[in-house]
Parts: structure tokens; sequence; C-alpha cells
């Protein structure tokens, strides 16, 4: 509230002196802006928020600099704090989790929906149709600016056990996963023993055997070399993938001129088609590359045939049920019919 008085005094003075609004805006524009991101660069999440900001620095000729504060820094850590943190100021802006942030918009639990998105192309109608839309029209009630997608990516099982090809493989198997419930429902539901935890508590428990395993996108397997941690089997079942979204907060807009508003925007889109190329990089393929070089570190990789894969979706299918309620059972309706109509 105060940075808004200020913002008004200083237009109120601008308009007694004459000045137009456009050059008080940019007078009003803060030194430097603070960006969140869980993760930095080297990581495809972390590129995303430094291209976001090397665009916009470029295109505004400097008038917005963006300062990036990987491991959500500005906050402590606390990934689950993100999105309070971005309505109340602490934030300025984010490259955020559609993960972390569905403890305060319940409708971006529809990602984590066990097996909804078979393929990229079921998160492409998602996020570039009316589903994405009608998901940017509810983050802008709950209170940001959301301006385009991104993407973290399918999140894949590893273990220090054994192979999984079965839900039978899981039982008793003690998994980190991360702090949505969601995510608990679905681990008990196939058997296993599913511990949240943070990741700077994870890897010491991995690495002791005190957790057998974790799940999440494969980049992070390379970047981590959580083979260095026991993890020497991984299956690739697509089960649920994690959309990132980037967004400003609300009063940090308004200051901000329409022209360098439509310039932001755009900065964001253009980020966020080049981040997603970056995500999915190695797993496109025809021979996934990134697939292969895992194997090389030692560690089995299991790929489910589609009969394998429908054990996992039969399974989770009463986690699915209990699920579309809470997330809202229209808008789990349209992306289903999206995701049957995709190309």
């Amino acid at each position: 509230m105060k940075f808004r008085r200020t913002l008004l005094g200083l237009a109120l003075a601008a308009t007694a002196l004459g000045f137009t609004t456009g050059a008080m805006a940019q007078a009003a524009y803060k030194p430097e802006y603070k960006m969140s991101l869980v993760l930095g660069p080297p990581t495809p999440w972390g590129m995303a928020g430094k291209i976001w900001a090397d665009l916009v620095k470029e295109r505004t000729q400097g008038r917005i600099n963006i300062k990036l504060y990987p491991g959500v820094s500005l906050i402590q850590g606390d990934q689950t704090r993100e999105f309070s943190a971005l309505r109340q100021g602490v934030i300025d802006m984010a490259v955020g989790s559609t993960i972390n942030w569905s403890p305060q918009v319940k409708e971006l639990n529809l990602f984590s929906m066990p097996f909804l998105m078979p393929d990229y192309a079921a998160i492409d109608a998602l996020t570039q149709g009316e589903v994405g839309k009608d998901i940017f029209a509810r983050l802008d009630k709950a209170g940001v600016v959301p301006l385009a997608w991104g993407e973290n990516g399918y999140r894949e099982v590893t273990n220090s056990k054994r192979p999984v090809k079965s839900p039978e493989d899981l039982k008793g198997m003690k998994l980190r996963v991360v702090g949505s419930p969601i995510f608990s429902d679905m681990f008990s539901a196939m058997g296993a023993n599913p511990t949240q935890m943070s990741w700077a508590d994870a890897q010491p428990a991995l690495a002791s055997g005190a957790v057998d395993g974790q799940e999440n996108p494969l980049f992070l397997f390379t970047v981590l070399k959580m083979h260095t941690v026991g993890q020497k089997f991984v299956t690739t079942w697509g089960y649920v993938a994690d959309p990132l979204i980037f967004v400003v907060n609300k009063e940090i807009w308004a200051s901000w001129t329409p022209a360098d508003q439509a310039i932001v925007r755009q900065a964001a889109i253009d980020a966020g088609k080049q981040e997603i190329a970056l995500a999915r990089k190695g797993l496109t393929e025809a021979d996934k590359p990134l697939l292969k070089e895992i194997a090389g570190m030692g560690v089995t990789v299991t790929q489910l045939t589609p009969a394998e894969r429908e054990a996992f979706v039969k399974i989770t299918r009463p986690v699915y049920a209990k699920w579309k309620g809470t997330v809202g059972n229209d808008l789990v309706t349209k992306a289903e019919k999206a995701i049957a109509a995709r190309k």
C-alpha cells in the first residue's frame, strides 16, 4: 500500500508540474526488480528467468532491470510461500511451478492429475488453448498478472532398489515427493510410502538410504548427478508434468507504461518458447539422447510399454476421481476434451 500511495503522490505532483503520464511512470520505476526462481541456470527453469530478464533489459533499453533470485532465496527457500510473497510484493516477478502454487490456486492441481497428459501435444493442448486462458484468468483473480507458459517437464521416478515396471514394484518403497497432497495420494495408491521433504533434506536422505527414491524431471538427474546418491533405476512413465508460469506482481505491473507492459509480456512469451525447447531437449528426439546419457552413468532406464503404463493408470483412477472435484469438474472435463482433440 505504501508503494501505491507513493506512486499516487508522484503522479499528482507530476500532473501539477505538467509532466506526461509516460514520463512520470518511467520516473517511478525501481532501479532493480526481483525475480524469484526455484532453480537457477543452467537448468531450463533457471534459463527461463535469465532469457526473460535479458530480453526485457534489451528491449526496454535498460528501463527495466531484473535480478534473479534462484533457490527461492527471497523467502528463505520455502517454495510453498512463493505465490503469497508474490501477491504481497515481497517478490516483483517470478517463473513459478504449477505444483508449488497449487496450494493457493487449486485449479493448478490440474497438471498433477495422474496420467492426464500422455504426451507433449497434450500439455500444449492445455497451456496453449482455452484451458490455459481459464487458468490465467484464475491467477489474475488470485492477485498476479500471468503472462506466458514455460515447462519444468514430465516427472519420472527413480530409486535405489529395483526396476519399476508395475505398481507392485513400488510396494513399501520410501519415496520423497513434493509438498502437494495429491502426490501423497498417488503414491499411497500405488503402495509406496511417500514422504514430503525439501530437496535440501532429500539429497542426504537419498545418499544415506533413509529414502529409496524420488520423482523429478530428468534434466535434474544429470544436473544433480543423482546416480551418486544411490539412484540406479529410472522409469519413464510421464505420470504428471509441471508447466511453469511467468508472472508479475500487480502493483509493479501497474507502475509500468502500457508500452513497457507489452514489451515485458512479449519477452515472457518469447522466453517461454525458448525454455520449453530446452526442457524437452534430449527427450523428444527419436533416439532420446538424454536417456542414453543417463544409461551411460550405469543406470538402468525402464521405458514402460502401453500395457505396463495402463496398470499405473488404473490403480490411480480413484485419486483422479477424488481430485477432479477439487480442481473443478468443468475445468477437468474441458481439459480431457482438449487432449482428446489434440493433433
